[in-house]
């Protein structure tokens, strides 16, 4: 297949995968917990094809050995269990790259996914809570996945700290942030990272069809944008027929991270 026919087939969404399930490459032997159906869907690609020692949640109490993101649980290949105190076993020990959504995430990756607005005993708006964001990002690798990018979530700064950034990682002093690493910021409009000398967000790469300024312009705060932005690549003929016959086989990407108009 040329290049030309495989970029004519792949969509928004496939990219958003691809990219998501970048993240992971070179983790190996660990406990890879994505969170959400693009999270899912990558985290599952990239155990499929590059890194295939990844250990993978069922998002509850098991591991488990399907390749289809979300399979029907009579069906589900079971490799062990995995209650809650063997999780905070792997938690503890920084063996876990999750990727979690943020509501907001600042310059540094500070993410909120607690409340917006109003103090913090009366918010405006009430969301999940802090969940287990402050733990994931001090002693695991985190990533974050946000599906519509805009000013409002990516925020000079967060209206609460749920999950943790190099800001204030850095002020745990000793070993309280030896496990940190926000690695990447995947949205529908692009990749990001944070590989800068004070730790600032940068503008890795853009979705096709999307500009440098259609993202600068989306983002509430002043990224770090190379003199040379590339494109996010496309996934191979291999990754997207097994995103399109065996991982995600009902489109639920597509219905996450519908086509630009």
């Amino acid at each position: 297949m040329s290049a030309t026919d495989l970029s004519s087939l792949v969509r928004r969404a496939d990219v958003c995968a691809v990219a998501v399930a970048d993240c992971f490459r070179g983790d190996g032997e660990i406990l890879a917990n994505p969170i959400g159906t693009i999270p899912m869907i990558g985290g599952r690609l990239a155990r499929a094809t590059w890194e295939p020692d990844l250990m993978m949640t069922d998002g509850e109490a098991a591991l488990i050995a399907n390749d289809q993101a979300v399979p029907a649980k009579a069906d589900r290949v079971y490799e062990t269990w995995n209650p809650y105190r063997r999780m905070f076993d792997v938690v503890w020990s920084g063996r876990r790259h999750v990727m979690m959504g943020a509501t907001q995430v600042d310059r540094f990756g500070n993410q909120n996914i607690a409340a917006l607005g109003g103090t913090p005993t009366r918010p405006r708006t009430q969301l999940l809570g802090f969940r287990g964001a402050p733990g994931n990002t001090i002693n695991d690798t985190t990533s974050y996945w946000v599906p519509a990018h805009g000013p409002k979530v990516f925020v000079e700064a967060v209206d609460v700290v749920t999950g943790v950034g190099y800001d204030r990682a850095v002020e745990l002093g000793g070993d309280g942030g030896r496990f940190h690493e926000i690695r990447r910021v995947v949205s529908n409009l692009g990749v990001f990272d944070f590989d800068t000398p004070n730790h600032s967000m940068q503008l890795r790469t853009v979705h096709p069809g999307v500009t440098v300024d259609e993202v600068v312009e989306a983002t509430g705060f002043s990224l770090v944008v190379p003199a040379d932005v590339e494109q996010t690549r496309l996934p191979t003929p291999d990754e997207l027929r097994l995103l399109d016959e065996v991982i995600d086989p009902q489109g639920t990407r597509f219905r996450e991270v519908p086509d630009p108009a």
